[in-house]
């Protein structure tokens, strides 16, 4: 990789994201699951390149670090995208569910130490 395509890559985020550094919205966490809306709305301009490959991205749920994985884009990057999205109403965000720690079965606990000492 030459010292060229290391500037680019540098340039293009803040590019993408129209100089933001900082998302609209409070929304998205990294396992914050993002689905494409269906039909998308007629009303909204047209989107930008990259917004265009997030939607085809989320036509299932996928989790904000998976898509800043598949699109090699920052999460900070990709966050800002998705705030235009939400905005634009063309995508939907699930927050992650909050699980609620229990006291384990123990017994559960024991019999599978057992099954896993047997084998």
């Amino acid at each position: 990789m030459d010292g060229g395509d290391v500037a680019g890559r540098l340039v293009r985020p803040f590019t993408l994201t129209g100089g933001r550094t900082r998302p609209s919205r409070a929304d998205f966490t990294l396992i914050t699951m993002v689905t494409t809306v269906e039909p998308q709305p007629v009303e909204a301009a047209r989107p930008q390149p990259e917004h265009t490959r997030i939607l085809r991205l989320c036509t299932e749920p996928v989790a904000v670090a998976e898509l800043a994985a598949r699109l090699d884009f920052p999460v900070s990057v990709v966050v800002i995208m998705l705030c235009d999205l939400l905005e634009a109403g063309r995508i939907t965000v699930r927050p992650p569910h909050h699980v609620t720690c229990t006291t384990p079965d123990l017994d559960l606990l024991q019999k599978v130490r057992d099954g896993l000492g047997r084998l």
